[in-house]
C-alpha cells in the first residue's frame, strides 16, 4: 500500500487527535500497572476495585473526546459515508484499551483481574458513546463518571451486592449479567455514535 493510499486514513486520524488518544490510552495503561504491582494490591484482589472503576473511566473519556470533529465543515462536504470510519475509530480504540488495561491488571482474572477490567473498558466506553450522541464529544465524560462514581460509592451498601446488572462495574469477573450489561452498552453506543456521530457535528 503506497503513501498516496494512506492519507486519508492520516488525515482523519491527525483530525481526530488519534496519535493524542493512544497516548492517553497507553499512560493510563502505565499508571494502572503501576498500581496494581505495588505489594497491597497484589496480595488483595479487593484493592484492584478502583482501578477497575477508574482507569476504565479514564480510558473512555479520553476515546469519547477523541470523536470531536475539528472540521466539521470540510467533513460535511465529504461524499462517502461517515458510519464506517466512526465505527472503526470507536472499535480499533476501545479494543485498544481493553488489551493495554487488561495486561496492565495481573492476577486471577475470574475476581477482580483482566476479564473484569476488558467488560468495564466496554461498558464505560459505550456509555461515553452515548453521551457523545446525545450532549457532544467534549462532554461525553460527565455520565459516565457519575453513573461509575455513584456506583462505586454506593457499593458499601450490602443490599446492592447482589444487584449484579445495576452494578456491573463493581462486579468480579464471570457474572453474566454485568457482562450482558456492559456489551448491551457498548453496542448501543457504538450503533448510535456511528449513525448519528457528535451532537453539533450530525450531517
Amino acid at each position: 500500500m503506497n503513501a498516496t493510499a494512506l492519507h486519508p486514513f492520516a488525515l482523519y486520524a491527525r483530525s481526530r487527535a488519534v496519535p493524542m488518544t493512544v497516548a492517553a490510552l497507553a499512560a493510563t495503561a502505565l499508571f494502572t500497572l503501576w498500581a496494581a504491582t505495588r505489594p497491597d494490591t497484589y496480595m488483595d484482589p479487593y484493592r484492584r476495585v478502583p482501578l477497575l472503576a477508574l482507569a476504565p473511566l479514564f480510558a473512555s473519556a479520553a476515546i469519547g473526546v477523541s470523536t470531536h470533529e475539528y472540521a466539521r465543515e470540510l467533513d460535511r462536504t465529504a461524499v462517502r459515508r461517515w458510519w464506517p470510519p466512526r465505527l472503526a475509530h470507536l472499535l480499533a480504540l476501545t479494543a485498544l484499551a481493553a488489551a493495554l488495561l487488561a495486561l496492565a491488571l495481573p492476577g486471577n482474572v475470574q475476581e477482580f483481574g483482566a476479564a473484569a477490567m476488558v467488560r468495564n473498558t466496554f461498558g464505560a466506553t459505550g456509555l461515553t458513546a452515548v453521551a457523545v450522541v446525545l450532549i457532544g464529544a467534549r462532554l461525553s465524560w460527565l455520565p459516565t463518571m457519575l453513573y461509575i462514581g455513584a456506583v462505586y460509592l454506593s457499593y458499601s451498601n450490602p443490599r446492592l451486592h447482589g444487584a449484579t446488572m445495576l452494578t456491573w462495574p463493581m462486579q468480579p469477573g464471570p457474572q453474566r449479567g454485568a457482562w450482558a450489561v456492559a456489551l448491551a452498552a457498548f453496542v448501543v453506543g457504538a450503533a448510535l455514535y456511528a449513525r448519528m456521530g457528535a451532537r453539533g457535528d450530525r450531517s
